[in-house]
């Protein structure tokens, strides 16, 4: 009688990998045809990234933030350290609604630390023990798999540090969603957007969404990956 044997944590592992890198691979393509297709469509006043990111910022009262353009694509992002909103040069100087789209998003967090939204607290607590983790979580998990049978904490010490990894970026989640959003709906108000490029700048962060969705999907299934083996080497 053949009794099929259960599936390694290794051979889990690799399908799980795959799958993973492949749904990567799409969701950023995805991305970058998004990127390339409505850095086509024109704002309708005509205004850059850079204009729409000073209005944004205006209209929400916040003075304290500047606005500053920096090297890369896809490098855009709001730094709470030192209150700058920074934008790539794509973005900064493009007078399209992809710009547009993605100043708005960055000005968004700029909004969200403001007001103090929960999940941006949570998430900026999180830093400093991931920033710590992230340094040294390689070497434990590397440790603690080759000596799990003698030393089992350690592999345990090891899933603990990266299990904060995978919970910031579950927090992160909340985080974009709300900040594409607070875009969105300040976009709709302004007349750098109609309708028609409306939806241009929604399936635009829609797009971008789906990186974090990935990314976090990846870091669970990383995190159960090396789980199981804990739990297969203590049996």
């Amino acid at each position: 009688m053949n009794v099929t044997e259960p599936m390694t944590p290794y051979a889990l592992y690799w399908i799980l990998f795959i799958f993973i890198a492949i749904l990567s691979y799409s969701v950023q393509g995805n991305l970058n045809r998004k990127f390339k297709k409505y850095s086509k469509v024109p704002t309708r006043d005509g205004s850059s990234g850079y204009e729409v990111a000073c209005r944004m910022l205006s209209d929400h009262g916040i003075s304290n933030v500047k606005v500053t353009c920096v090297d890369g694509q896809l490098t855009d992002h709001y730094n709470p350290e030192n209150n700058t909103v920074n934008l790539s040069k794509d973005v900064y100087y493009g007078r399209t609604m992809m710009a547009a789209a993605v100043a708005a998003h960055e000005c968004g967090h700029a909004v969200q630390h403001v007001r103090q939204y929960a999940p941006v607290q949570m998430r900026s607590a999180l830093v400093p023990v991931v920033q710590f983790s992230s340094r040294i979580v390689t070497w434990v998990l590397l440790a603690g798999i080759i000596m799990v049978e003698a030393f089992p904490g350690i592999l345990l010490a090891g899933i603990v540090l990266f299990a904060m990894t995978t919970l910031f970026s579950f927090v992160t989640l909340p985080v974009e969603v709300d900040a594409s959003r607070r875009a969105l709906a300040w976009l709709k108000q302004t007349t750098s957007s109609d309708k028609q490029t409306m939806a241009a700048a929604q399936d635009a962060l829609k797009a971008a969404a789906y990186t974090y969705v990935v990314a976090a999907v990846s870091s669970l299934g990383t995190l159960v990956y090396y789980i199981m083996i804990y739990l297969s080497r203590r049996r």
